[in-house]
Order: C-alpha cells, then sequence, then structure tokens
C-alpha cells in the first residue's frame, strides 16, 4: 500500500516537473523571439531615420526619392516620433494624438520611448528619432505570460480532475466494501444470537454469558456501523461528553492497564449532531492508535470545550508523536506505520468526521516522543 502511495505521488511530481519544464522553455522561447523582433524593429527604424534625412536633403541628386517615400510610408506599425532639438517641435507617426496640446503629449511620449529604447541622432538635422514598440511586440511580450496562465489553469485543472477522480472511485470502493462487510457479517451474528440465547439456557457462568454477550452485541454494532457508510446520515442531538465516555467504555476494559484514561470536561452538557454509530468508530480508532503509539503505557486525554463557532474534542496522548511532515498524509487511504494493518483507520475517521458530520479532524500539534494531540470540531447548533 505504501508502494502503491509513493508511486502515486512520483505521478504527481513528475507532472508537476513535466508542466513547470513546458511553462520554463516557453519563456525562454518566446523572450527570444521579443529580442529577435526588438532588434529587428530597431533596424527599420535605422533606416527610416535614414530615409528621414535623406528626404530633407531634396538637393542630393543620388538620392531615389521614391524609394526614400516608399520607406517612410511602409512604417505603419511603429509609434514614431521626430523630434527637432531647434525649435523644440515633435511630429509622430502611427500615434494618435489628442486635440488639446498634442506637442506637449508628445514630449510626454519621447520620455516614455526613451526609457524604453536609444533614440536615433540625425546630426545634420539635429533631429531625433524616437520610437515606441509596435503593436504585434507588445502582444508577443505579454503572451508568454498570458502562456503561463494557460498553462497553470490547465494543471490545476488536471490536478482537481484526477483528484475528483480518485476520490469518487475510493468512494464507490468505500461504499461497496462497507455494504458488503455489513452482508456477510450478518449470517454469523445471527447464528451467534441463538448460541448465544441456547448456551443461557445451560448452566454456564452467568459472568462469561454476559461478557460474551457484549462482543455478540459489539459485533452488531460493527456490521450496523458498516451498513450506514454510504448512506444518508442519520443524526442526533445527543450529550458530547456522554456519547464519548460510551465510545471509550468498550475498549477501556480491553486495552493495557498501564493506560489510564483521563476526561476533561465542562460540567454543563454539550449538545451536538452526531451519529453515534459512526462516530463511536472516530473516537475507537483514534484511541487504538493513541494506545499503540505508546506502546501500551502512558496516557490519553479526551478534553471538550468550545471555538467560535465550533465546539472541539481533543484527544491528547503521550505516545511516540508524529513528525510535522505527516500531518496530513496520515489521513491518506493506505498510510501506516505499522506492520500489519491497511492503514485505513485515520482516513476512514476523516470521512465520518468530514462527510457525515460536517466537522473537521485534523493534527493540533505533535512533539516527537512527547505526544499528539487531535482535534475534532463540529459547529454549534
Amino acid at each position: 500500500m505504501k508502494l502503491y502511495l509513493g508511486s502515486r505521488q512520483l505521478v504527481k511530481y513528475a507532472f508537476l516537473v513535466i508542466a513547470i519544464a513546458i511553462a520554463v522553455v516557453s519563456l525562454i522561447f518566446s523572450n527570444r523571439l521579443v529580442k529577435e523582433l526588438a532588434k529587428e524593429e530597431r533596424s527599420k527604424i535605422e533606416i527610416w531615420a535614414s530615409a528621414t534625412e535623406l528626404l530633407a536633403k531634396k538637393g542630393d541628386e543620388n538620392a531615389d526619392m521614391n524609394l526614400v517615400l516608399q520607406i517612410l510610408q511602409s512604417n505603419k506599425t511603429i509609434p514614431v516620433i521626430l523630434y527637432d532639438k531647434t525649435n523644440g517641435v515633435a511630429t509622430a507617426n502611427n500615434i494618435k494624438l489628442p486635440e488639446k496640446d498634442p506637442n506637449g503629449f508628445l514630449l510626454e511620449k519621447i520620455d516614455e520611448f526613451a526609457e524604453k529604447h536609444d533614440p536615433i541622432l540625425l546630426e545634420e538635422l539635429n533631429q531625433y528619432v524616437y520610437y515606441g514598440d509596435s503593436y504585434t511586440l507588445k502582444r508577443l511580450q505579454i503572451y508568454p505570460y498570458v502562456q503561463l496562465l494557460v498553462i497553470s489553469l490547465f494543471i490545476a485543472l488536471a490536478f482537481f480532475a484526477l483528484r475528483s477522480s480518485q476520490k469518487a472511485e475510493q468512494n464507490k470502493v468505500w461504499v461497496g466494501l462497507s455494504k458488503e462487510t455489513a452482508h456477510q457479517l450478518g449470517t454469523p451474528i445471527s447464528s451467534l444470537i441463538a448460541w448465544t440465547e441456547y448456551l443461557k439456557l445451560k448452566e454456564i457462568d452467568p459472568i462469561l454469558m454476559n461478557e460474551m454477550g457484549k462482543d455478540v452485541h459489539r459485533l452488531e454494532v460493527i456490521a450496523d456501523r458498516f451498513s450506514k457508510i454510504g448512506s444518508v446520515s442519520d443524526s442526533k442531538s445527543v450529550d458530547w461528553q456522554e456519547a464519548v465516555r460510551k465510545s471509550v467504555a468498550y475498549l477501556e476494559k480491553r486495552i493495557s492497564d498501564k493506560v489510564q484514561l483521563n476526561f476533561d470536561f465542562p460540567e454543563s452538557p454539550v449538545i451536538v449532531l452526531l451519529n453515534e454509530s459512526l462516530f463511536s468508530w472516530v473516537i475507537e480508532n483514534l484511541t487504538k492508535n493513541a494506545v499503540d503509539a505508546m506502546s501500551g503505557q502512558g496516557t490519553i486525554t479526551y478534553s471538550i470545550g468550545e471555538k467560535g463557532k465550533y465546539y472541539f474534542l481533543d484527544m491528547t496522548d503521550t505516545g511516540k508523536g508524529i513528525p510535522k511532515s505527516k500531518f496530513k498524509s496520515i489521513f491518506s487511504p493506505g498510510f501506516t506505520t505499522k506492520e500489519r494493518g491497511w492503514g485505513l483507520g485515520l482516513s476512514l475517521a476523516k470521512r465520518i468526521v468530514e462527510d457525515y458530520h460536517n466537522g473537521k479532524i485534523f493534527v493540533k500539534q505533535s512533539e516527537i516522543r512527547k505526544g499528539t494531540t487531535f482535534r475534532i470540531l463540529l459547529r454549534k447548533g
């Protein structure tokens, strides 16, 4: 089971690494394209500046004015400002000018363009050519981040779909196994009840018969629990203190005498909505885990209180503790530190608390070789 969980984690991490690698490669490639396009636009503007200078020197017989005009007219995407340093006048191409103070607007644009690109000096005319990025280049600069966002959303969606699929599959397995277990237990339990009633007619030690009756009743409770998995929760208002005491009562005589059970409960009743049959399963699982963590020797304390909109139940043991890195993974199906067992106890407890009681269960605190506190939260009212 551990190997299965480990392989699932490896698949998730591998998927994440591949997605990140795709995103990084995409960003590098896009940035390279942006730089190449920026260089190309710089070359175009340098040619455009040369053509502007040639047009100003109309007396130059070697200049082909038609070619010059074609070059000037070919720029339809790159915003350009021609600034005359002598008179402080600026003219623009591919820039939408406001009706009020267009020259002031262009002077502000000049500062903006100068931060991105070095201006081109036309020495003979004492003019400067300032230019900005074309609309295509701007879109290409934004594209990598849009692409990164899309990839991130895809990863999140894929993880959500995978998790939902796994959870739905697990739910089917849980319900199917539970119903089948309850069904299989029904026949031998009925037989045991009949044999118990028959033995009561014989001269057998009443104390022995009483203990045997308790164990048969225990089997009935277990079968009832399994039959309720996957069904609508039948919750009732009960005294939480009394429910916890009843859940622990059966185990109290069946665990080591070296384990001390303490109850720190308020004097007034704490009324919560509980499916007692299922919730006692949670208490028993946590108690058994605590006993195992203490190697059959130590103290378990059950405390009930309130915090905000919730009542809480804390179960504190003096066992070996849980590493902080395992606080969440211990509730995963199959996680176990024992040589025997399927590692389903805490996973089942989490399902019962969250799915059937709309509550929360988590590790409140834990210290290695000092102990662990599990907290269960149930809403008031």
